[in-house]
């Protein structure tokens, strides 16, 4: 675990495009991989419990090296923007949740009145444009604030999950041709 954090340019790569959501979940694993002094997972050192699935889960991806194809990445849908980061080395955890008021209205609340409209194809070009330039400044803002302004944080005891099981011989797939 010893790995750079990956840039927000890169999770946006990995994700297809650039969303608050995103951003949310680029600063959630940013701040938890430096408070737990945590480089990116190369296996299971690091565990990430989310609870939710949105759009932020696929920075935790990115950034930690969480999924759940090793096993590391816990979805457990509440419909929260919470996430418990585990370090199992150290047997310590940090958990944040966004806070209850909704970023994106407390930074532009014009965002939140054109979303529906761009989303639901019914935003004039001018309002999808409007839309779009206030997004991205959203985005940068979400990027700059203080993490505490985007979540409310703290350390938890660690209820460390079992390793990903390993199944030998389970995983034979017969191609036809």
């Amino acid at each position: 675990m010893t790995h750079p954090i990956r840039s927000y340019k890169d999770a946006v790569a990995f994700h297809g495009h650039a969303c608050p959501g995103l951003a949310l979940g680029y600063r959630a694993a940013q701040y938890a991989m430096d408070s737990l002094q945590a480089g990116r997972s190369d296996d299971e050192e690091l565990v990430c419990i989310v609870e939710n699935d949105a759009c932020g889960i696929d920075a935790i991806q990115v950034v930690a090296g969480c999924s759940a194809g090793k096993g590391n990445l816990i979805l457990r849908d509440f419909g929260k923007h919470a996430y418990t980061f585990i370090d199992r080395k150290h047997s310590r955890a940090i958990r944040l949740a966004q806070r209850p008021e909704p970023v994106v209205e407390r930074i532009d609340p014009q965002v939140a009145a054109l979303r529906p409209k761009v989303m639901g194809g019914t935003a004039t070009k001018q309002e999808a444009e409007e839309f779009h330039q206030r997004q991205a400044a959203v985005i940068e803002k979400i990027l700059a604030m203080p993490v505490d302004e985007l979540f409310s944080i703290r350390e938890t005891k660690p209820d460390i999950p079992e390793k990903a099981r390993i199944v030998r011989g389970a995983a034979k797939i017969a191609i036809a041709g």
